[in-house]
């Protein structure tokens, strides 16, 4: 398991590749957009440059980091000689399921097939593939290179070697694999984003306003971030889907999308990705500022 690729230059992709490279592991980080794959490594590199700023690594790990990761747009070819493939792409069930075909058919028949999934079932992805008992879920929790989770999902068919091996992987990563079993949402999101929609709820409902809510949770809670602002951080359009996928699955109305977040998602406010969620960002991160039409 030296030999990774992986699937998406995104948040997620970008994260992922940073988190296995330094780790000594060779990756391919695939894209069908150079661009996106340009602001990758910009975006890694950044990374990596905040962290040697704090004395966390060296300029040699740094370095060396880099050189661990390729850039490619021909997913053929990127995963050729590939132990692991992290399939990273957005939330869209049709998408990957379309991506698990086409890797089935071009990968090695030993390549593990993971995917950073964090609703969607691992059991239905797997069933387009002739190599169920190589897919499996490895949910990376956001920003990756950071965060220790990484939620271990087996499907169906996943075999205990794969189970096995994914743990051991994780474990070198310097992150602390759980592994849980595949339905709606897992654990983390079957738990969080109820609690977020709850949030969206009372602000549509008018009991309090944006900063408001989000202080009672971080002060009374001791949460880290107000759950309005992790809505943003995730992107809510995920939200969105991963809500979308628990309904679906559950059937409850108790994960039923609020009014709010589905109007939000429609007009394009995303949170921190498109400039503006419940919070604005146009003038960066760190100087967020209450969207005007939501206080």
């Amino acid at each position: 398991m030296k030999n990774i690729t992986v699937i998406g230059a995104g948040t997620m992709g970008n994260g992922i590749a940073h988190t296995f490279a330094q780790s000594g592991y060779t990756v391919k980080l695939v894209d069908i957009s150079s661009d996106a794959l340009d602001k990758a490594i910009a975006t890694i590199t950044k990374n990596l440059d905040r962290m040697l700023s704090k004395e966390k690594i060296s300029e040699e790990d740094k370095n060396s980091t880099l050189s661990n990761i390729t850039i490619h747009t021909d997913l053929s070819s990127a995963v050729k000689g590939a132990d692991l493939v992290v399939e990273a792409a957005t939330e869209n069930v049709d998408l990957k399921l379309k991506i698990f075909k086409q890797l089935d058919e071009v990968c090695d028949k030993n390549t593990i097939l993971g995917t950073n999934t964090s609703s969607i079932s691992i059991t239905k992805i797997a069933a387009v593939t002739n190599r169920a008992n190589k897919v499996i879920g490895m949910h990376f929790m956001n920003p990756v290179p950071i965060m220790k989770l990484v939620e271990v999902i087996r499907g169906y068919d996943t075999s205990d070697e794969t189970t096995r091996k994914i743990m051991d992987t994780s474990k070198s990563l310097g992150k602390i694999p759980v592994e849980v079993n595949d339905y709606p949402g897992f654990v983390a999101n079957r738990i969080l984003m109820p609690m977020i929609n709850e949030s969206i709820e009372t602000l549509f409902q008018g009991v309090a306003g944006v900063s408001e809510i989000d202080t009672v949770m971080m002060l009374g809670m001791a949460h880290p971030m107000g759950p309005l602002h992790l809505a943003d951080f995730i992107g809510l359009d995920v939200c969105l889907s991963i809500l979308e996928v628990m309904y679906d699955g559950f059937k409850n109305p108790k994960y039923a999308p609020c009014p709010l977040l589905v109007n939000m998602v429609t007009a394009g406010k995303l949170g921190v990705k498109s400039g503006e969620g419940f919070y604005n960002y146009s003038e960066g991160i760190k100087n967020k500022k209450v969207s005007k039409e939501f206080v």
